[in-house]
């Protein structure tokens, strides 16, 4: 007889003291020790491969140019989310995967930091880690999501196409947070390949959806054959390798669509490369040498536009020396070359621009351009920040933006739109200043100083990034920098020519200007993000359609 307020032995899995009889309805016991180190283990152990897979992401871009290694790398991603047990455990999967990615693609920002800026290194590096642990917040924010709306269905065609959306939206988000940093965005590596025909209809974020959708899709395809004798499987396993063979041969296909066309003649462009040095391009000896060397480089021989990097003159416009101002002009006026040049504008003692400025024959005064991106911490301080900047030996911390509906430089018929550096990329305010434009540049004009991060995968990237916006507006990209990569970008995204990097030399080269609008020009990444929130629309309803009863 049981004692009145003495626990049921149904329940705890032991024998009963007065019968002698087990519980017949035991509850199971708390995992053992071993059971909780083996799935301890697992976790661990798919962290790692994650972490790999991440680091094999980062080589599918510039100067690799490996664009299938991506998508076998986000196959491997997507198959180790699918086996997550739970949105937590995806997440974290992710976050591991964006660590390898970033932490393998972006570590020469401990250059700028500590070689440049000439912060401790310990700092540097603990900067470079925690920047790289905020970036995979994104990818994480897309693997729980996705995995919390599949959470009932992980096989078919949509969830696929969920996984890309919602990594796509992710990196847009990455994009535009906190001014946004979209550097080695997962459509990049595509500027080579068949998906680099869609960049004129949908841009890089497009780009990604498509790819990141391939990525899983392979997996979905693979995992479906391998169990084809299941209902469905062999269903999906077929959709899978259709929709895959679709878009590689409708990116092919694409690629020859001629969007825009030529316009006027062919221009004679000169491209100057200074190669000066970081470490002296601020101080007293480095900015003569610069005011020097730019002046020699540009008066060197006749064009029809000549362009030097950002900053090339290295000090306030007002305080260009006489000798200098008046040997650029007379050359301009001699050889009726536009001359576009680098150098920081001042509006008040306290009011600075990053500018690019420029002098012609067909300007009646001096034209000015302003960065509208600036860069945080290089050229604006984020509040709060202030400490940090300190104590980086930077010139001009803070500036003032510039706006997105700038005009472009008239250049014998044609018009060159510059941007300065980091501005490049962010597409849809290219694309956005081509549309608000009285007259639709012809051209684009990249004026960048990658110097701050030695000679490291950086420059190459960077040049990876304007042949992707020469794809998406179907213009030439003219890139001048000041220790590399100086090149001509053609519309279709190939490099024309290009200076061996930490060199000083002239890129001569002749460029065609193209007119008409892409539809990237015409409606930027509405498309794209519009397709991403209506697929992951579909799959929040299939989800809630499969809600048990």
């Amino acid at each position: 007889m049981k004692r009145v307020g003495a626990p049921d032995a149904v329940g705890t899995g032991r024998a009963d003291p007065a019968s002698g009889n087990a519980s017949p309805n035991p509850i199971p016991s708390a995992p053992s020790a071993t059971l909780r180190d083996a799935t301890r283990g697992a976790h661990l152990f798919r962290l790692l491969i994650a972490a790999v897979l991440g680091v094999a992401h980062t080589q599918a871009f510039a100067p690799h140019d490996w664009w299938w290694l991506q998508l076998l790398a986000l196959s491997g991603l997507f198959a180790l989310l699918a086996g997550a047990p739970r949105p937590r455990a995806a997440a974290a999967t992710a976050y591991a995967f964006g660590l390898g990615w970033f932490l393998s693609g972006i570590w020469w920002l401990y250059i700028s930091m500590h070689v440049y800026g000439e912060m401790p290194a310990w700092m540097a590096a603990l900067a470079v880690v925690l920047f790289a642990g905020y970036l995979s917040i994104w990818p994480a924010l897309a693997a729980g999501t996705w995995h919390w709306l599949t959470a009932r269905h992980r096989n078919g065609v949509l969830t696929a196409l969920a996984f890309g959306a919602a990594w796509a939206l992710s990196e847009w988000l990455r994009g535009v947070v906190f001014t946004g940093f979209p550097w080695l965005g997962s459509g990049y590596p595509h500027t080579d390949g068949p998906l680099a025909g869609f960049a004129p209809l949908v841009g890089v974020y497009g780009i990604t959806f498509i790819a990141a959708s391939l990525s899983a899709l392979l997996a979905t395809g693979v995992r479906a054959w391998l169990r084809r004798t299941e209902p469905h499987a062999a269903r999906t396993a077929g959709w899978s390798a259709g929709l895959v063979a679709v878009a590689l041969g409708g990116g092919t296909g694409l690629a020859g669509i001629a969007y825009t066309s030529p316009i006027g003649t062919p221009i004679a462009v000169r491209l100057l490369q200074g190669n000066v040095a970081q470490d002296i391009k601020f101080e007293p000896a480095g900015i003569q040498r610069s005011l020097e060397l730019y002046r020699d480089l540009i008066t060197a021989a006749p064009a029809d536009l000549v362009v030097t990097p950002e900053t090339a003159f290295p000090i306030i416009l007002q305080d260009l020396p006489v000798d200098i101002a008046r040997d650029v002009r007379t050359y301009m006026e001699k050889t009726g070359t536009t001359v576009v040049f680098g150098a920081a504008g001042a509006d008040s003692p306290v009011d600075f621009t990053n500018s690019v400025f420029a002098i012609g024959p067909e300007q009646e005064q001096l034209y000015r351009y302003n960065k509208h991106h600036l860069v945080p911490f290089g050229e604006f301080i984020p509040f709060g920040f202030r400490w940090f900047v300190d104590m980086m030996k930077m010139p001009l911390g803070d500036f003032r933006r510039g706006t997105l509906d700038q005009p472009a430089v008239p250049v014998r018929g044609i018009h060159v739109a510059p941007n300065i550096c980091y501005e490049d990329l962010f597409g849809e305010e290219i694309a956005e200043t081509l549309r608000k434009q009285p007259t639709p540049a012809n051209m684009l004009a990249n004026v960048t100083n990658l110097a701050w991060f030695g000679d490291t995968i950086a420059l190459d990237q960077h040049l990876q990034i304007s042949r992707m916006r020469a794809l998406e507006m179907r213009r030439p990209m003219l890139r001048a920098t000041n220790t590399g990569m100086t090149a001509v970008v053609r519309p279709d995204g190939t490099v024309q020519a290009t200076l061996p990097t930490f060199e000083v030399g002239t890129l001569a080269a002749t460029v065609q200007g193209m007119q008409g609008l892409t539809p990237y020009i015409r409606w930027g990444n509405l498309p794209a993000l519009a397709g991403c929130v209506l697929v992951l629309v579909l799959a929040f309803r299939a989800r809630r359609a499969r809600r048990p009863a």
